[in-house]
């Protein structure tokens, strides 16, 4: 219990603690904890100087005792009375303030592992072949992504223009992308780095992991289907990745903690989870357009766990950096309306989604409006919420036929 009078329904209690950085009118970005429908101001209500330097970098550096021992001070104060005249003064209504990117990220890499999701977009695009590669179960396929164009929830979505060939053109076009997508994802902050050519093993995931935020991975398909071959996405994927202001710690996701799908081969050592406590984590996607809820993407059917993304990512000595992003791959489930991307829910534009007022979608126009959110179970019995990240889409800053 708290002494703070929390809405009952709120998603940021004390079992939750999310970090982000925050200003006020005329103050610098600084750390704040969400508590309820407030911002507690931690470099003012702590005095260290490693929560005023506008990004979460320099306390996340500090590694995984000085991540408990924090989380550990702030649930003293906020659940004992004695503390509440030092904390008080420095709660800051949420609708106040102003929410930035809450880290300064480093690299950035994007994964591809749903199976549902990996395989509906083999029956679309290899529909006489089978829907997954033959490297897929075995290894979590990734991209390295641009870190430049990570931007915070509310940034507008520029609609990217690129060359285009669809299969019917005789030479490529460019242009404004006509299929403009989402991809609903939860993405994976790094906080304690690690030696060049010393990989990270599966149960050392927690050392150097902080915590989890939400991710849209947008994505031109039609620029993306004429580029990735052989090498993969690039300008269909790197103009914009948005991310929700608050970094959920793990140690506030405990309970969410779950055992992923039965793997069908079997896994190389640095990849086999079996035997250990897995990092599956139940939390619940939901996917807005224009305010109306079209799909709501699971994450516990996720075939590749964090914890396996980051052993793969650095099984070769690849070093990580306070401020790196990995992000899971698109989250979908096997029903229709758990898709995490329109390209499965218009299967390809083939099939328009249907709008409650009577509009239809197949990819994304000028002036939609997509959100996603996201919650799981606390360790408090209720559900924590991992905020929201949103993205109005722009039309096109270049010239060039739709």
């Amino acid at each position: 219990m708290s002494w703070l009078d929390l809405p009952d329904d709120t998603g940021f209690g004390v079992d939750n603690l999310p970090h982000g950085v925050f200003s006020t009118p005329g103050t610098a970005p600084r750390t704040g904890i969400a508590i309820g429908d407030a911002v507690l101001d931690l470099a003012a209500a702590t005095g260290d100087e490693v929560h005023a330097t506008g990004s979460l970098n320099a306390f996340l550096a500090r590694g995984p005792g000085a991540w408990a021992d924090l989380r550990a001070q702030l649930t003293g104060w906020l659940t004992d009375e004695a503390h509440r005249g030092r904390v008080e003064p420095h709660l800051v209504p949420r609708s106040e303030v102003t929410l930035h990117l809450p880290v300064e990220v480093a690299d950035y890499v994007d994964f591809y592992s749903s199976r549902h999701h990996a395989e509906n977009l083999g029956r679309m695009f290899r529909p006489d072949s089978p829907p997954l590669t033959p490297n897929w179960q075995h290894l979590p396929i990734g991209y390295h992504g641009r870190a430049g164009t990570v931007a915070v929830s509310g940034t507008p979505v520029v609609r990217p223009s690129g060359q285009r060939k669809g299969p019917a053109d005789d030479a490529p076009t460019f242009g404004p992308s006509r299929r403009l997508d989402i991809e609903a994802e939860v993405g994976f902050v790094v906080g304690a780095g690690s030696s060049l050519g010393a990989p990270v093993p599966l149960g050392a995931f927690a050392d150097h992991v902080f915590g989890v935020c939400l991710v849209n991975d947008w994505s031109a398909r039609d620029i993306q289907s004429w580029e990735y071959v052989p090498l993969g996405p690039f300008l269909g994927k790197s103009f914009l990745t948005s991310v929700s202001p608050w970094v959920v710690p793990l140690a506030a996701l405990e309970a969410a903690r779950v055992a992923p799908p039965p793997r069908d081969v079997p896994l190389l050592p640095y990849l086999d989870d079996a035997g250990t406590q897995p990092w599956g984590l139940d939390i619940a996607i939901e996917v807005r357009l224009n305010g109306e809820l079209v799909s709501c993407p699971p994450f516990d059917l996720m075939y590749w766990t964090a914890a396996q993304q980051l052993a793969h990512t650095t099984v070769n000595g690849a070093s990580l950096r306070t401020g790196d992003l990995f992000a899971s791959g698109t989250v979908s489930g096997p029903r229709p309306d758990q898709r995490g991307s329109f390209i499965e829910l218009s299967w390809g534009g083939e099939e328009p989604l249907t709008l409650s007022d009577g509009s239809t979608r197949t990819f994304l126009e000028d002036g939609d409006v997509v959100t996603l959110t996201a919650t799981a179970p606390g360790t408090g019995g209720g559900r924590i919420s991992l905020g929201e990240v949103t993205g109005r889409v722009e039309p096109s800053q270049t010239e060039g036929p739709r």
